[in-house]
C-alpha cells in the first residue's frame, strides 16, 4: 500500500496516511472507542453506539477507484478515515464522507484527509463531491463554507446536502 505524504499539516506530524487496507477491520472497530455518541450520529445521522456493521462491510467492498477510502494512523491506531463512494448514473460525482476520532478533531486531520482524497479522485476522473452534513455539525459546516466557497446547497430535513465542486 501506498503511504501518502502530509507534510504541511499543523499538529498531525505523526500520523500516516494511507488506503484502507483488508486489515484494517479491528483498527475501525477500536476507533469506536475514541467517538462520542455526537461524532457518531454527525457521520451516520443515527444514535448508534459505535461504528455501525454495514459501513464495516461497506469498507469491505472497497475497490479502490469507485470506492475509497483513506485512513490516517497515530501508531497502529486509526484516528480518521475519509471516503468516496462513486455516484454510478454520474460518475464525475462522488459521496464524499469524513470520520475523525474525538481527540483529534480540530486539528486538521479531517482537512489533510480531505486533500489527499480530493487529489486521487481527481485523478480518477471525479470533478465533484456531495456530502450530507447534519445541520448542528457546525465545524463541518464551517469546513465546507471555508474549503468550498461556491459550494451550493439545500436542506433535507436537519441536514443540509453539499455540491462540492473540485478544483481543476
Amino acid at each position: 500500500m501506498k503511504q501518502l505524504s502530509v507534510r504541511g499539516a499543523a499538529h498531525i506530524d505523526d500520523v500516516r496516511i494511507r488506503p484502507y487496507g483488508i486489515g484494517d477491520l479491528d483498527r475501525v472497530r477500536r476507533m469506536s472507542d475514541r467517538l462520542s455518541s455526537a461524532s457518531l450520529y454527525t457521520r451516520f445521522f443515527s444514535g448508534t453506539p459505535r461504528v455501525p456493521e454495514y459501513y464495516l462491510g461497506m469498507l469491505g467492498r472497497l475497490d479502490h477507484w469507485d470506492r475509497e477510502a483513506l485512513v490516517g494512523l497515530d501508531g497502529d491506531e486509526i484516528v480518521g478515515i475519509a471516503e468516496y463512494v462513486r455516484d454510478t448514473t454520474r460518475p464525475c460525482r462522488a459521496d464524499i464522507a469524513v470520520l475523525v476520532a474525538d481527540p483529534w478533531q480540530r486539528r486538521g486531520l479531517g482537512s489533510v484527509l480531505i486533500g489527499c482524497l480530493t487529489q486521487l479522485a481527481g485523478r480518477r476522473g471525479i470533478t465533484g463531491f456531495d456530502a450530507d452534513v447534519v445541520l448542528t455539525n457546525r465545524p463541518a459546516l464551517l469546513f465546507v463554507h471555508h474549503g468550498w466557497p461556491a459550494a451550493r446547497s439545500t436542506r433535507d430535513g436537519g441536514a443540509a446536502h453539499f455540491t462540492l465542486p473540485l478544483a481543476t
